[in-house]
């Protein structure tokens, strides 16, 4: 029997982090992995086929669009979508072959089959109807999440997909309906609206980006709008019917009141994610779950069971990769002895978008709902001249900061790679930087970051170029 210090069950992006940080820490680790590749759902089906898209389709738009007004003259693209799958896949391979590497690099064995915990100290993990029993010292539950579902509405992954199917449509959709206006369901619908789709979103709250600043996700829509998204806002899908050549979408005011049908040729369905615990035997080893069906753990990512830790999309917090990373290294440190620690005051948050939307600490909403005192800088890219020049103005950089000591205490982002300037601000917070630190540091000209210099100068009624 293979005797480990540390079985991770789940190699996503916290998985496979949390099996590398304890090899360098000097435990022998082993990965369990159901899947026929590692990597997970970020890798294989979400964070990075999406932008694989979201690169290509821009490409796509922008040869279109944009070049001939920059004295490029290209004759109309056409679009191989079969070759735009393909980049997309080379991508997913190349990521995949990169976290084996890691494996192989520093040790970490790969138990392939589904892992079901039989208690403190022991993993059976079974494939092609065989089961093999681990000992181990310690465990790391790293399942991550799977798609939620609509009551009623079957997911075919044809016509009405999931994100999973909406990354690998075999053509653009005449009408594509999208239910529910977060991030993936805005990340797709920029895809296929850029490659010729009707996009049309339909939210059940009365805004898009729920949890996000109020402010940016207006603006936001505003844009999507210019792009030509349609949004039905304060409204649900409550049946999908699938007897026609096109589909037909019953939709509801989310307050109750008439119907209306909506035709599409496909539906995508992505109303959020929910922890995948299924067949890891958590209720027969005792691991206790809360309300919501996610594993209960302390402020060290124990659980209910001696020896059992979580991590990731399976625990509360936000369902993000870099944050399963950060808990992955965290759990590893603790279990070698170390003080593991993640702030959850500074998990960034980006919409990969055209213009891009990030964020990064308090929203102005959660602010108020605190009875915090603070100080607004905010700062417009019409006024950036690397964005002026390269005629791409959508967007303002918002920055929040303590009314009494001048801490920042939360920036957001609309704008074209607001996706990499929000980390200035993350390491500023995580120091607990002040407005006036930021306002002070040098930043390179002319670059789209001088306008989080510029927001940081507006929280004192300084900023130079507004």
């Amino acid at each position: 029997m293979a005797t480990y210090d540390l079985v991770v069950i789940g190699t996503g992006p916290g998985g496979y982090v949390c099996a590398v940080r304890a090899s360098q820490l000097g435990m022998k680790v082993a990965v369990v992995e159901k899947n026929a590749t590692l990597g997970g759902t970020c890798l294989n089906v979400g964070c990075m086929p999406s932008k694989a898209l979201l690169h290509a389709s821009e490409m796509f738009e922008e040869a279109g669009h944009s070049f001939a007004k920059m004295g490029v003259s290209v004759s109309s693209p056409k679009l191989d979508l079969p070759a735009m799958m393909n980049f997309k896949q080379q991508g997913i391979d190349g990521n995949v072959k990169g976290v084996e590497f890691l494996m192989k690099k520093n040790k970490v064995d790969v138990l392939k089959g589904t892992g079901k915990i039989l208690g403190t100290g022991k993993v059976e993990v079974s494939a092609d109807g065989k089961s093999q029993t681990i000992e181990t010292k310690n465990i790391v539950i790293a399942t991550g999440s799977d798609i939620a579902r609509l009551k009623g509405i079957e997911i075919d992954e044809k016509r009405i997909v999931s994100s999973t199917g909406a990354l690998s449509l075999d053509k653009v959709p005449g009408k594509l309906l999208i239910v529910g206006a977060g991030v993936i369901g805005l990340e797709l619908g920029s895809v296929w609206k850029r490659l010729g789709a009707e996009v049309v979103v339909v939210e059940f709250l009365d805004r898009i980006l729920p949890g996000m600043d109020g402010e940016i996700a207006k603006q936001f829509q505003r844009i999507l709008e210019k792009q030509g998204f349609a949004f039905k806002l304060g409204a649900k899908v409550t049946a999908v019917d699938t007897s026609g050549k096109t589909l037909k979408a019953t939709i509801e005011p989310a307050a109750g009141g008439a119907a209306e049908t909506l035709e599409a040729d496909v539906v995508l369905v992505c109303i959020g994610r929910v922890p995948y615990t299924d067949a890891l035997g958590l209720k027969e080893a005792g691991v206790a779950l809360d309300p919501r069906g996610r594993v209960q753990i302390d402020p060290h990512f124990a659980t209910s069971v001696k020896g059992v830790y979580a991590i990731g999309d399976v625990v509360a917090g936000p369902m993000l990769a870099h944050k399963a990373e950060d808990e992955g290294v965290a759990v590893a440190e603790i279990i070698a002895g170390q003080a593991g620690h993640v702030n959850y005051d500074v998990i960034p948050g980006v919409v990969y978008t055209t213009p891009e939307v990030s964020s990064v600490g308090k929203t102005e909403e959660e602010l108020k709902q605190a009875g915090v005192a603070y100080t607004v800088g905010k700062f417009p890219f019409t006024a950036n001249g690397r964005s002026k020049v390269n005629q791409t103005t959508d967007g303002f950089v918002k920055i929040l900061a303590d009314a009494k000591t001048d801490r920042v205490l939360g920036v957001h982002i609309i704008g074209r790679e607001a996706g990499e300037m929000i980390h200035e601000a993350c390491v500023l917070m995580e120091f607990g930087g002040s407005a006036e630190d930021l306002a002070r540091t040098c930043h390179a000209h002319p670059t789209r970051s001088e306008a989080v210099k510029e927001a940081a100068l507006a929280v004192g009624k300084r900023a130079i170029h507004m």
